[in-house]
């Protein structure tokens, strides 16, 4: 685990940094600066975008990090990224000229509700693209152990140069007309950057030259491309379907909420970058203890981590929300249905990466798009009798029920198990706490109360845990933080 907590802290570092920048922008300066029409926009555009995306890049990224270890020669592995980079044209072009043959039929099918969306529909595959080929040159990156730069892109400095745009916008500098392309050329920029940092960590060959195990990579790729497409669509399909029924600015009220939770999601993300391709090589090596030790560990781990992010903004919520302007308050209970959504999903450690690395990844993929299609089905039902918060409810039974199935198919399949008797020692710890400090309010200024309740939980939390020692690997890390300040215990 010693590279896995090295780049895992890093990536979580500044993962949280970007969140936090991010944070800013989500919780006050789009809503006061773009508006909720301009701010539901934006979001709009971009989640249909993540939508799309995994057709774009036909499920390279995740191709790249299950074959790259396959190879053994320098030149193979050359072959095989020239081909991860080039492929997914032969299906980009395509989708582009059907775009361009049915482009006013999208245009009546996407705006029928929001007219607005008509003067900015084609942005959506623009970023679309620059996403794809982002991902494939960052999985480039993460097979060659080099996670954090790619992490920094994306996490900090798409927020941050966000962040700079709101601050234009605010002295007339852009309009918000010019915020929602800037948008989209920032997300050109990053794809670059890390394109251009890729080349330099392995300097490409590129010639298309079909690698030997071409059967093996095409029917991976279409069943990735498939379930790239069914997570997106989880994660993001829900603002393209409040598209239909609502007005736009309630995107912008429930993509708060979703933010705000999305938080809780952080540690996932940032140990999957270094923890994907090391799944890979123990399951393509078989050493299945060794798998299974690390499937328990990424487990407990994320839940400990997670469980203390949800409790810090479960508990906190009713202040952050004092701190948006009124018309957003509405998303609170939508704060509660995606977080616990998401701490299931981050309860389940690295089993995604190993669903991924696996001969019986086609049957995940069919729940997966049984699950979508409940998805769409269960907004449809929703949204137009609870708004958003029958979105959130929507998402919650989705997610949850996917989650539990890519659970039990592991267990059964592959006879791994991620959790040990600490998960319920966990979960009970967090439940409790946040019991004792919920319902307990300070009367200061909502920043004050928060820093102070905060601070409160996280002695409290971060002591229990340690005393009851349900985590060796972060009471480790405890202890090296705790020496390097002096503090013996």
């Amino acid at each position: 685990m010693g590279i896995v907590l090295n780049q895992s802290f890093k990536n979580t570092i500044i993962t949280y940094i970007g969140f936090g920048i991010g944070a800013i922008n989500t919780l006050y300066l789009y809503p006061v600066f773009l508006g909720a029409t301009f701010y539901g926009l934006t979001n709009y555009i971009t989640s249909a975008a993540n939508v799309i995306m995994p057709l774009f890049a036909i499920g390279m990224q995740n191709t790249l990090v299950k074959f790259y270890s396959q190879y053994q020669t320098d030149e193979e592995k050359s072959r095989f990224l020239s081909f991860t980079v080039l492929f997914p044209l032969l299906l980009i072009i395509p989708l582009l000229l059907i775009g361009l043959v049915f482009y006013d039929e999208i245009i009546f099918f996407v705006s029928k509700k929001n007219a607005i969306v008509k003067s900015y529909i084609w942005l959506i595959p623009f970023i679309g693209l620059c996403m794809a080929y982002f991902e494939i040159f960052y999985a480039w990156l993460r097979v060659n152990m080099h996670s954090v730069f790619g992490n920094f892109v994306k996490e900090v400095g798409l927020r941050l140069f966000s962040l700079f745009l709101l601050i234009g916008v605010y002295f007339n500098w852009l309009s918000v007309e010019g915020f929602v392309y800037a948008t989209a050329i920032l997300y050109f920029l990053a794809f670059l950057i890390t394109m251009l940092y890729a080349f330099s960590i392995q300097k490409p060959t590129f010639q298309f030259t079909i690698p030997t195990n071409t059967k093996d990579i095409l029917v991976y790729t279409f069943y990735i491309i498939l379930s790239g497409s069914v997570a997106n669509l989880l994660l993001d399909g829900d603002k393209m379907i409040l598209n239909q029924y609502m007005q736009i600015e309630n995107i912008a009220f429930y993509s708060v909420a979703t933010y705000i939770a999305l938080v809780i999601s952080v540690p996932s993300r940032a140990m999957h970058q270094i923890v994907y391709p090391i799944t890979a090589k123990l399951m393509h090596e078989n050493k299945h203890d060794e798998l299974n030790q690390l499937y328990k560990k990424t487990s407990i781990n994320l839940q400990i981590v997670g469980g203390f992010v949800m409790l810090c903004i479960f508990v906190n919520i009713n202040q952050l929300y004092e701190l948006v302007p009124k018309e957003y308050s509405g998303g609170i209970e939508v704060v509660f249905m995606i977080g616990l959504s998401k701490y299931f999903d981050l309860i389940l450690g690295n089993n995604n990466a190993i669903i991924f690395n696996t001969k019986y990844y086609r049957m995940v993929l069919y729940l997966g798009l049984m699950l979508v299609v409940l998805t769409v089905v269960l907004n449809m039902i929703f949204i137009p009798i609870f708004g958003i918060f029958g979105s959130a409810f929507a998402t919650l039974l989705s997610i949850t029920l996917y989650s539990l199935a890519k659970l039990l198919f592991v267990v059964k399949k592959l006879n791994l198990y991620p959790f040990t008797k600490e998960t319920i020692s966990s979960m009970l710890l967090t439940f409790v706490l946040f019991l004792v400090f919920y319902f307990w309010e300070f009367p200061f200024f909502q920043l004050i109360s928060i820093a102070l309740k905060s601070i409160l939980v996280t002695i409290v939390y971060v002591y229990l845990n340690y005393r009851f020692n349900i985590s060796p690997d972060i009471n480790k890390v405890i202890d090296m933080m705790l020496r390097k300040i002096g503090i013996k215990i």
